[in-house]
């Protein structure tokens, strides 16, 4: 058993919003992911939680930090729209080493069938060192689509990162791993 696989998953969920890091606005992408974590994630595992606005630097910035101070997975809602200020996929390109866009394409066709709109979404996941990072959306509703269409890659993509082992409910969510040789 390597350190990575004895010790619990950290993960963080970072919310990118102007009005919830401003106070104006309640916080529900944030909530609403931890919320999905916890129902379909059966291993140990500790949860932080962070609001930045939107912003490509600052979200950049708290990206590193996160992932620098050994974050296993990084859950980013919010920010992933055509508007303006949504900057979110280019600040998670900034601190890329790998990306992975069929988290993208999966989420976005899963998405599709329930909302026209869903084609407007940015969402991708990348890799820094033994972190994966994925854009998700910030509505909870929204979040668990996109969550149900990808999370069985996941903790297979950690092992191979080196991250720490997730396990997960199969009830909820079949995590895929191959079958040994």
């Amino acid at each position: 058993m390597t350190d990575t696989a004895a010790r619990p998953a950290r993960v963080a969920i970072l919310t990118v919003s102007d009005r919830a890091a401003a106070g104006a606005y309640e916080d529900k992408g944030g909530p609403g992911a931890e919320d999905w974590l916890r129902r379909t994630v059966t291993s140990p595992m500790e949860i932080s939680r962070s609001i930045v606005p939107d912003g490509r630097e600052v979200v950049a910035s708290r990206l590193r930090e996160l992932s620098d101070q050994g974050a296993d997975l990084i859950l980013v809602t919010g920010g992933t729209g055509p508007a303006p200020r949504d900057l979110t996929p280019e600040a998670v390109m900034d601190v890329a080493e790998r990306e992975y866009p069929g988290f993208g394409e999966e989420m976005r066709r899963a998405s599709l069938r329930e909302v026209p709109t869903a084609i407007l979404s940015r969402q991708t996941a990348v890799s820094r060192g033994a972190c994966l990072i994925i854009t998700i959306p910030g509505k909870p509703s929204a979040i668990a689509t996109c969550l149900d269409a990808v999370f069985a890659a996941v903790p297979y993509c950690l092992d191979l990162l080196g991250a720490a082992r997730i396990e997960t409910d199969p009830a909820r969510i079949e995590a895929f791993r191959p079958k040994p040789k």
